[in-house]
């Protein structure tokens, strides 16, 4: 992982949570395929192929440009403005959605049909 300070990424944000903040506030079908992290403030989302892609939004709405998986073992991180993948520091943990998790989750939530749904 890279040792100098990035720009837009704060590796003390703490987390939002074990799932799309969007998606438990009521805001779309309330699942999600996977789940993403925003560098800059800890904000989770889900990913593009969700149906409300979080996410992005949030990158939109806000203008912090760097994500992260919340994947167990996914290491990389992306920047929605230019599309480009790289390497940066190590986030404060959690990194990753709970082990316990289904993908896609959350448990209860995923239509039956859920791969028809995805983008």
């Amino acid at each position: 992982m890279a040792d100098r300070a990035i720009p837009g990424i704060d590796p003390q944000a703490a987390p939002g949570g074990p799932g799309c903040a969007g998606c438990l506030a009521g805001d779309g079908p309330g699942w999600w395929f996977h789940l993403c992290r925003r560098a800059a403030c800890g904000r989770t989302g889900c990913c593009d192929s969700s149906p409300y892609q979080h996410a992005t939004r949030h990158f939109r709405t806000a203008g912090h440009p760097f994500i992260t998986s919340c994947e167990p073992g996914e290491e990389w991180f992306c920047n929605n403005g230019t599309e480009q993948f790289s390497e940066g520091p190590q986030l404060a943990p959690p990194t990753s959605h709970p082990a316990d998790q289904p993908v896609p989750g959350p448990a209860g939530a995923v239509p039956e049909d859920w791969q028809q749904r995805l983008n």
